[in-house]
């Protein structure tokens, strides 16, 4: 597998928030992703859950199906009872023909919660990485065993957030643990992304593009915002992500630092549909994504 350029539909319509992109279908989403040149999509809360109708969906649009979120809570059980728990997700998956099985820790985690500051997510002490990394790898050799691939989906709000975070997770988890590189996460978190594809390469097996306004970043931390509030923005202001090309992420030394990677190159540049066109960003992001891309020589 090369590289292949999918979407996430949160640009069209939101996760957290679902009224924010109520409006859209997800038939118009699906359409517009075809139109733009997208060849796979995410998963999101208004795509069927059972292969069947899954399929029926993306069928018309010629439109792969790669991975989706999924909810973990390693912290509060073990790794044989999340396996079981993601039964339903784990069917899908395999059914779709996509190994890539998207995780984040979230039993403790704020990036949902709109009223509550980003200075309040939770931290794990240094004793707690090596339990916390155990059951982890533990998970993810079960998921191996069934032909899917844990990729670790790092994220503001949750217990991994920062480089220290990111680093103290790899060094506690095995070589089944794969990292879901988010180049928008990592640069608001104070990583750099181009230091995270040199450094754990051979554990990267997805890759999330956004880019960062960094006039918002700044205000967001000085002003102690919420995960939420710094992606709607406030008022009729845009918000902390946008797509490639159009923040302060350096993509061609990104993907020069990322070769030879072979994969998903997922856009997920969750905005407010309503103040940033969904079609205008997206075909901004894909533009500027192919031109990194071959410079970097991955396309």
């Amino acid at each position: 597998m090369t590289i292949r350029i999918g979407a996430n539909p949160i640009g069209w319509s939101n996760d957290d928030l679902q009224d924010i992109g109520a409006h859209i279908s997800l038939e118009t989403c699906l359409k517009q992703a075809q139109a733009i040149g997208f060849e796979g999509m995410e998963l999101g809360h208004k795509f069927p859950r059972n292969a069947p109708d899954l399929k029926k969906a993306l069928a018309p649009y010629n439109m792969a199906c790669v991975g989706g979120w999924h909810s973990l809570s390693l912290l509060e059980r073990g790794a044989e009872e999340e396996f079981e728990a993601a039964l339903a997700h784990r069917e899908l998956l395999k059914a779709m023909g996509t190994p890539v099985f998207i995780v984040a820790e979230t039993s403790n985690a704020i990036h949902g919660l709109r009223d509550v500051p980003l200075s309040k997510r939770p931290n794990l002490q240094e004793a707690d990485w090596q339990i916390f990394g155990a059951s982890m790898t533990r998970l993810a050799d079960l998921l191996q065993q069934e032909g899917l691939q844990l990729a670790y989906h790092h994220h503001m709000g949750t217990v991994v957030q920062s480089a220290g975070d990111i680093d103290a997770f790899m060094a506690s988890t095995g070589p089944s643990v794969h990292l879901l590189l988010d180049t928008g996460h990592a640069t608001w978190g104070g990583d750099d992304p181009a230091r995270l594809a040199q450094r754990y390469h051979d554990r990267i097996s997805h890759v999330h593009v956004k880019d960062v306004r960094p006039d918002i970043m700044v205000q967001a931390d000085e002003e102690d915002w919420s995960f939420l509030d710094a992606v709607l923005g406030k008022a009729d202001a845009f918000g902390i992500y946008t797509v490639p090309g159009d923040g302060m992420v350096d993509y061609r030394r990104f993907f020069k630092a990322l070769v030879p990677y072979s994969g998903w190159v997922i856009v997920e540049a969750e905005q407010d549909p309503l103040k940033a066109d969904p079609v205008l960003y997206a075909t901004k992001g894909i533009t500027h994504l192919r031109l990194c891309l071959k410079e970097a020589g991955l396309q």
